[in-house]
């Protein structure tokens, strides 16, 4: 009787060792992978908070900024914005302004006339 409980054991234990092998196959529609690059473009399109740095109107002393706050904080997008006559430089893609003002607050220790920048309004 010991004996045919220790099989059974062994046999279970087999099947289900074999049990977890297999392929999965996932059959995707087209229109998901389209659904999704309209997403990322509607959200490249989406507006964030962002810290202004510095600002200058020439357009060398604009890309040393940019430089030294890549180097500083090399994990935020950083970009320069021309308004004639100035070069605005800016860092970081915030999208709730709880997540702004702690990165404001870290930057702010390098750059002390660092500015927070609200999202602009849409007048859509």
């Amino acid at each position: 009787m010991k004996k045919n409980i220790l099989w059974l054991l062994m046999l279970g234990a087999v099947l289900c060792l074999h049990g977890q092998q297999g392929e999965l196959n996932i059959k995707q529609d087209e229109q998901i992978t389209k659904l999704l690059e309209i997403y990322k473009s509607a959200l490249k399109n989406n507006e964030y908070y962002r810290v202004q740095i510095g600002f200058s109107t020439n357009d060398a002393t604009a890309q040393s900024l940019k430089s030294n706050a890549e180097i500083d904080f090399p994990n935020l997008p950083s970009r320069i914005d021309f308004a004639s006559p100035t070069y605005r430089v800016r860092i970081g893609r915030f999208k709730t302004k709880l997540e702004a003002e702690r990165m404001y607050n870290k930057i702010r220790v390098k750059y002390p006339n660092a500015m927070l920048l609200e999202p602009k309004k849409s007048t859509k």
